[in-house]
């Protein structure tokens, strides 16, 4: 069966799946716990307690800010020690929820037994109504609220729900290990989205460096039997996980500059984030956990983990679990490669999308810059179809207008263009800033309407 890809640029960096054998472990519970209001797209949360309370897993710790936020929860059970700033990944400062940890005790109603449920609920908003109260994101990097996503706005139609398991940045395998060790939840999982999304067809695409993932969800969609899913093969291919790259290979459709995927009948989510439905809907389980790799191409093949870990975590203690950072680290970062971030604070705590502590030695360091030798590389990787070396230019120029003419708000960050330059010029920097610039002064004139 052909391999489906998208039809636009991307690159082909080595896998680096260092981790990819290293079964999921389970990290013990440190003394606190810091659970961050702003660890989702949108409004960050409100607290709705307070410094003195008593707190179980699974509580809510507070509410959604906007229609555009989420609940956020309580990992572990304990005492609130502190309601304030603190610094974030980035260095920047959010308010957080500091918990002296006082055991492992559960909320009411939440299900932590093994058991597979595979009978679906009947109704649609009681389905939607625990996915929102559990506060369950995206978890493919956006951590857009999922419930928001799976309501598509009056007069559109989702024509197909496509899960991503293509985990196409360098180094990271905590999608690989959830797709081995939590297959049929998955499954369930989708089945969960696809009937809220009235019964439309779903795909599970998985990329072609992943056979034993591919066999596994296989045989889990044919066991399990809800009709209308079916799994694709994708080509290993650079950004293959991107969410109009994923549309583009499946449905060959495209999305237009400012449009969303439901535009064009789609709906994406992670594979990841479908484990979370399943817990949510089938057994009440707030997003409280999730799956992080630590690797690197500095530490040993032993010190390389899967880690399931509780949100609100410091990466310190993550960290200390492992063995602590390599000599060899010149570079820490949170995510991969590609569209990850520089750790800025490594005292930060986990968030819901947290994917990776992953330490990049010398031969990362980037190369000295040489000038622009016009060789059309940067555009030809782009899957966007820009062109990276007029957006570079332009913002040197500080042509916003022409910015916004040349779609630098399209770009989606996945770092190709820096990639193939062979004049190591930062494209990307150049063009992240440009485009928070532009996309600045097109919410500001949306606003005046």
């Amino acid at each position: 069966m052909a391999k489906l890809t998208f039809s636009i640029g991307g690159i082909h960096p080595a896998d680096s799946k260092l981790a990819k054998d290293c079964k999921i472990e389970v990290l013990p519970l440190p003394d606190k716990v810091y659970v961050s209001m702003a660890q989702h797209l949108g409004a960050p949360a409100k607290p709705v307690v307070a410094v003195g309370d008593s707190v179980k897993a699974g509580q809510i710790l507070a509410e959604p800010g906007g229609f555009i936020s989420a609940y956020v929860h309580s990992p572990v059970s304990g005492t609130v020690k502190s309601i304030g700033p603190r610094k974030d990944l980035a260095g920047f400062n959010q308010t957080h929820i500091e918990i002296d940890v006082q055991g492992d005790e559960w909320a009411e109603g939440i299900d932590l037994s093994p058991e597979l449920v595979t009978a679906l609920p009947e109704d649609t908003a009681f389905i939607l109504d625990r996915i929102k109260m559990n506060g369950v994101v995206g978890l493919g990097g956006a951590t857009f609220p999922t419930h928001v996503k799976l309501s598509p706005p009056p007069g559109k139609k989702a024509d197909c729900l496509i899960l991503n398991g293509a985990e196409c940045e360098p180094f990271l395998t905590s999608d690989y290990r959830i797709l081995l060790e939590s297959t049929d939840e998955i499954v369930v999982g989708a089945a969960i989205m696809q009937k809220v999304l009235g019964g439309c067809p779903c795909v599970i695409g998985i990329e072609e460096n992943k056979p034993e993932a591919i066999k596994a969800v296989k045989a889990s969609v044919a066991r399990l039997a809800y009709p209308g899913i079916r799994v694709e093969t994708l080509r290993k291919r650079y950004p293959q996980g991107g969410e109009k790259q994923l549309i583009d290979a499946v449905m060959h459709r495209q999305v237009r500059s400012g449009g969303l995927p439901i535009d064009v009948g789609a709906v994406v989510q992670n594979v990841a984030t479908s484990l979370a439905v399943y817990e949510a809907v089938q057994k009440n389980k707030p997003l409280v956990t999730n799956v992080l790799t630590i690797t690197g191409d500095c530490i040993a093949p032993e010190r390389q983990h899967n880690y399931f870990f509780r949100i609100g975590m410091p990466l310190s203690f993550i960290a200390e679990q492992a063995g602590g950072v390599p000599e060899g680290a010149v570079k820490l970062i949170s995510g991969g490669p590609m569209m990850g971030k520089a750790i800025a604070n490594l005292d930060a705590a986990t968030v819901k999308g947290s994917s990776s502590i992953l330490y990049l030695g010398e031969s990362t360091r980037r190369g000295q810059q040489g000038p622009c030798i016009r060789c059309g590389r940067c555009a030809d990787a782009c899957p966007m179809g820009l062109e990276p070396f007029l957006l570079k230019r332009l913002w040197a120029a500080g042509d916003a207008s022409a910015l916004e003419a040349n779609a630098v708000q399209d770009c989606i960050e996945c770092g190709c263009c820096q990639y193939s330059c062979p004049a190591n010029i930062p494209l990307l920097d150049n063009i992240r800033m440009a485009k928070a610039q532009v996309m600045g002064i097109i919410r500001a004139r949306n606003a005046k309407k």
